[in-house]
């Protein structure tokens, strides 16, 4: 079956014509939306306005419209509920789809009892980039009140972003960090409210990743992001102490290990909270993490448990555990992998040198790739080691792709990319990259490796 006969099978199944739908498949690019609502209070009226566009790509300058489907509810900002929908004097329920099919159109919603903010693209019902204009009391207010949980966790994601960026700025000026207490009130909400989807709670609960913000940035300030996103860590750890060890101890379990649903969103969840625990090293957390260790209950609990040991600045109970789990593990290829990452992924600067003493550990090997990813390519995604400014961590990466050009050139292709990624760096760091990279190109290389080499450096 070809995807136009599915889609034929669809239109005459839904009876809606697909047609519009097709240039999903024949035009290239993410389509974006931009909205903008706004509420008329005299006449009860939510007026929606979706324009949208998809960026020009090679052969492809103009592109025509799509037909998006859009799912949202309006959230009211009185009750935090969702609110009965009627567009075109049809009443469509709380929670609906809305079809975008011309460059721009404009949805009214009558009856709308008080003002509200948009929940949109419920469920990721599109693959689009939106834009809305959301302020961080909007924000904040999905988080804690959209029936969505997509939704929910994006908002949440949104709000951290704004408040990691102005952190980010302040560490750059030398000037001192506050934390946005939005996001603090937000999470305390969570933390207090009830446990429904703990998978869905765990995922809002998390901060975006450091390569995550990476992404919105235009020149990647490696030792800002790591410094903003470690203080809204912990100034939520230090705030909500007692929540997230209401969490942890509520999702302790004696149960016998399963891989369901349920216990695998519980064991995320209490996870989650240890993690905060620890990123202040209270001492409480720090009891809980070495119980959890040693209990040895299960590998999730286990592995999370050594990873904030080891990424915490208390070598003196790291080390012991490092020591049993390796010891233990010894003959499981896979889980030593995992004992490589963790310590190479730790934030603290010996890294580089815990790097060359594990190369020359005997499960590892250059010739085996698992080994190769476990160590070294986790030690070149440990972003506020890797970017080292002395650039000895650009240097560790050449000397091992340059060995690994003769032994495996398809995984000296793959391994290099970190340092093909130059120009999203500071001027010091983008010359100490290309430094590496001329090196690399002064070598016999394959022609894997030559061309990654060279379109980068071109």
């Amino acid at each position: 079956m070809t995807i136009e006969d599915f889609v034929s099978c669809m239109a005459e199944a839904s009876g809606e014509d697909f047609s519009q739908f097709m240039r999903w498949y024949s035009q290239a690019g993410t389509p974006e939306i931009d909205a903008h609502g706004e509420y008329d209070y005299v006449h009860a009226k939510y007026h929606l306005t979706l324009r949208q566009r998809t960026p020009a790509t090679p052969g492809q300058p103009d592109k025509l419209p799509l037909h998006i489907p859009v799912r949202m509810g309006l959230v009211g900002t009185k009750s935090g509920q969702d609110l009965a929908m009627t567009l075109n004097g049809e009443k469509i329920g709380k929670d609906a789809v809305i079809h975008l099919r011309d460059e721009e159109q404009t949805f009214v919603f009558t009856d709308v009892a008080e003002a509200p903010v948009p929940s949109l693209l419920r469920e990721f019902s599109a693959p689009v980039k939106l834009h809305y204009p959301y302020s961080r009391e909007d924000l904040a207010f999905l988080l804690t009140h959209d029936s969505d949980g997509f939704n929910r966790w994006d908002a949440g994601q949104r709000l951290a972003l704004l408040a990691l960026d102005d952190l980010i700025a302040a560490h750059r000026n030398g000037v001192e960090k506050v934390m946005d207490s939005r996001v603090i009130d937000a999470f305390r909400v969570l933390l207090s409210g009830p446990m429904n989807d703990k998978a869905v709670l765990a995922e809002m609960l998390t901060l975006p990743s450091e390569a995550y913000i990476a992404e919105q940035q235009p020149i990647v300030d490696v030792d800002a992001i790591h410094a903003a996103r470690e203080f809204v860590r912990q100034s939520l750890a230090v705030a909500l102490r007692d929540e997230f060890l209401v969490i942890y101890e509520a999702n302790v379990t004696e149960e016998p290990y399963a891989p369901t649903p349920e216990q695998i969103a519980q064991r995320s969840l209490k996870n989650v909270a240890l993690s905060y625990l620890m990123s202040i090293e209270d001492e409480q957390g720090l009891a809980l993490c070495e119980t959890q260790f040693a209990a040895d209950h299960n590998m999730t609990d286990v592995r999370q448990a050594l990873t904030l040991l080891v990424h915490s600045d208390r070598d003196d109970l790291a080390s012991p555990a490092l020591k049993a789990f390796g010891e233990k593990w010894a003959h499981d290829p896979l889980v030593m992998d995992q004992w490589f990452t963790i310590q190479v992924s730790r934030p603290q600067a010996d890294v580089l040198d815990r790097v060359k003493y594990l190369m020359q550990h005997p499960a590892f090997s250059l010739k085996n790739p698992n080994k190769v990813r476990a160590l070294i390519g986790a030690f070149a995604q440990n972003r506020v080691n890797f970017h080292r400014l002395d650039g000895q961590g650009y240097q560790l990466l050449a000397d091992v792709v340059i060995e690994l050009n003769r032994l495996n050139p398809e995984i000296a292709a793959r391994l290099i990319t970190p340092l093909t990624r130059w120009q999203r760096f500071d001027e010091t760091r983008q010359a100490l990259m290309r430094s590496q990279l001329e090196r690399i190109k002064q070598e016999p290389l394959s022609s894997n490796v030559y061309e990654v080499v060279e379109k980068a450096l071109a």
